[in-house]
Order: C-alpha cells, then structure tokens, then sequence
C-alpha cells in the first residue's frame, strides 16, 4: 500500500499532471489517499512527484 499526499497545489500546473492529481483521487493541499501499490499507480506518481510525497506502509 501506498499514502499518497499532495504537499504542493496545482495551481499553474500543467493541465495533464492537474487530471493525474484528480484520477489519484487527491483534491485538496495536505490531503491524502492510500493506493494499491501498482506499475499503473506508480506511473502516475512518477509523473506529478514534483507536487506529492509518497510513503509505503
């Protein structure tokens, strides 16, 4: 499993990484999501790592 925060907004963001954060199911700074840890899930964070911090548990 991963935790999945977003630590930095998605204001002046590209408009592909703005719909990752939203398919990630993340809305709101600081707010957080748990995941399957997956190639598909990791991709999607390799893609926006510049605005989430990722931790495995």
């Amino acid at each position: 499993m991963l935790k999945i925060t977003l630590v930095k907004s998605t204001i002046g963001a590209i408009p592909k990484h703005r719909k990752t954060i939203a398919a990630l199911g993340l809305r709101k700074t600081n707010s957080s999501v748990e995941k399957q840890d997956n190639e598909a899930i990791r991709g999607m964070i390799r893609q926006v790592r510049h605005l989430v911090k990722v931790e495995e548990f």
